[in-house]
């Protein structure tokens, strides 16, 4: 089977690894015209882990990242409300490992090369017919191919899913966006730390023994555009309410103009029902399941997503049949963690000058036992 995987981000590369490990022929496209990453740091939980020891790179992304395993949440004065203990992972598999964007795609990267599989940059799928019995591609770059099935890991703005399910599933704003950077690591930070404040929340996790990665929610206008030139300043008004000395205080007065490396985001949902394919062509990881960053998940699932397709591609069946064991497989799991991450995202942001104690109390009394709930269900098999 010769398949066409469109997109070079996690997901995609995750597939091509895993289906070329299977005995696929794959090619890859990729829009962007060289490697670039977008973003900065990433955790990924043991399910995920458990996806990359799949794909054989776990022994690299354990070299390049941190281990950690619980995490605490703060009010925006330092006080901790809770501690969340880790309910991901065993023996052989950390609960959660963060890392640099670039360094886990490098990894990725590196093992499709060593697979062999083209991953041609700049170039995008400009049309494709389903013959029935196998799809016509016409690129970008003027090469036209058959391949047996399309496999588009082609992110949340998806051309693919446009031109297969029209744009009724293109993305929905949350409402908010996520300001995210890289800065020094203090020593005291092993594992993870969330302080919410009144409308805003700023998070901390370990990428190495000399960074951390700082990520920072707060609301903000559909269609809205910020001056990259301005993110420092606008961290730091939003980063106001936490108290001077704590965690994020001492982060937010240490930005300026000379802050390096800030980028900023929208949260945004997409949630396509079944099918995902249409014939021989279909959609995956983000452009099928995009949710909230709140569960750490979104390049778990698309890297399940990557090697579930090549489990079941693998097996018996009519083709069609396969691709409705993999759909089959993968949807309750992502739209429980897209409920989820989404369910989380209102509940913080929903805290104001009414119910904040109401609110801590509520994170003391039940979020751990949440938390472990949640963690049982996700460190299933995918």
């Amino acid at each position: 089977m010769k398949v066409l995987v469109i997109g070079a981000g996690i997901g995609g590369l995750g597939a091509a690894v895993a289906l070329s490990d299977r005995g696929f022929d794959v090619d890859v496209v990729e829009i962007k015209p060289n490697f670039s990453v977008y973003g900065v740091g990433i955790s990924q939980p043991a399910n995920g882990l458990r996806a990359l020891r799949t794909l054989g790179v776990l022994d690299d992304v354990l070299a390049a990242g941190f281990q950690f395993d619980d995490a605490d949440f703060y009010d925006a004065d330092g006080e901790l409300i809770a501690h969340v203990p880790s309910g991901l992972g065993d023996a052989a598999t950390p609960a959660r490992i963060a890392l640099s964007r670039v360094n886990l795609h490098e990894i990725l990267i590196a093992a499709a090369e060593r697979h062999q599989v083209k991953v041609r940059y700049g170039t995008a799928v400009e049309s494709f017919t389903d013959r029935g019995d196998g799809v016509d591609v016409v690129c970008s770059d003027g090469r036209r191919e058959r391949y047996d099935l399309i496999a588009a890991f082609d992110g949340i703005r998806s051309a693919t899913r446009r031109r297969l399910f029209g744009p009724e599933y293109d993305a929905t704003y949350s409402g908010f966006g996520v300001f995210r950077i890289a800065r020094p690591r203090p020593a005291e930070l092993t594992s993870a730390r969330v302080y919410q404040a009144l409308g805003v929340k700023a998070g901390f996790m370990p990428l190495s023994a000399a960074t951390m990665y700082m990520y920072l929610v707060s609301d903000d206008p559909e269609g809205v555009v910020h001056d990259p030139a301005q993110f420092h300043r606008i961290m730091r008004e939003r980063m106001g309410p936490f108290a001077d000395g704590s965690l994020p205080g001492r982060a937010r007065d240490s930005l300026g103009p000379e802050s390096a490396g800030i980028v900023w985001s929208p949260i945004s949902d997409v949630l396509l029902p079944l099918p995902w394919f249409r014939g021989r062509v279909g959609v995956l990881g983000d452009a099928a399941h995009a949710c909230a960053p709140h569960l750490a998940q979104g390049a778990a699932m698309a890297l399940e997503d990557a090697v579930v397709l090549a489990e079941e591609l693998a097996g018996a069946g009519l083709l069609a049949e396969r691709l409705e064991r993999f759909q089959q497989r993968r949807f309750p799991r992502v739209k429980f963690v897209q409920d989820v991450s989404h369910a989380i995202l209102a509940a913080e942001m929903g805290i104001d000058e009414s119910n904040y104690r109401a609110a801590y109390a509520e994170m003391r009394a039940h979020l751990p036992e949440q938390s472990r709930q949640t963690d049982r269900r996700l460190d299933q098999p995918a």
